[in-house]
């Protein structure tokens, strides 16, 4: 390169997968909803950073207090009272019940995303900093994906954030 020339930019979609993802679902019009618990709002964040994300993105919901999952997000209360909020099914739950919570126009949202886990410092409900259960709902399938994030409190919801987003992506490129 001679003096004055600028190096050639990246397409942000092609290296950020937030923006991907925001890019694939305005290309496929499709809209999500985000029910989280140990992100406390993060995923949805990271999804509206993305300039054009209201055209796609529902909203969320912050179900933080286990009695929110049950009354707002139709978690079975059976379920929470055997498992406790930090479960596989209870974030099955949340995906599938962010859907109808945020309903656009009578519309459930095409895609639910749903996190719950234990941030840390503490164990919860018999389970260590770090487990993490994402919930996964598209069309008529729904799905939960364990993980053993390692970290600190901020460290392990960060994590799971990315997780969260490259866990929709990638079942949105492979169908």
């Amino acid at each position: 390169m001679t003096a004055g020339e600028r190096m050639p930019q990246a397409d942000p979609e092609s290296v950020d997968p937030t923006a991907r993802l925001i890019a694939e679902l305005t290309r496929r019009q499709l809209r999500i909803a985000v029910a989280e618990s140990l992100t406390g709002g993060l995923v949805v964040a990271e999804l509206t950073r993305i300039p054009g994300a209201s055209l796609v993105v529902s909203g969320g919901v912050v179900a933080y207090d286990t009695a929110i999952k049950r009354s707002l997000l139709g978690v079975s209360p059976q379920l929470l009272a055997r498992e406790g909020a930090v479960h596989a099914d209870v974030a099955q739950q949340m995906a599938t019940g962010v859907r109808i919570a945020l309903a656009v126009d009578g519309r459930a949202a095409d895609i639910g995303v749903a996190t719950t886990g234990v941030a840390g410092p503490a164990d919860q409900d018999g389970k260590h900093a770090g487990t993490v259960y994402l919930g996964i709902a598209i069309g008529d399938g729904v799905e939960s994906i364990s993980l053993d994030l390692p970290g600190d409190r901020a460290e392990i919801r960060t994590a799971a954030v990315r997780e969260a987003i490259d866990a929709v992506l990638s079942r949105l490129e492979r169908s």
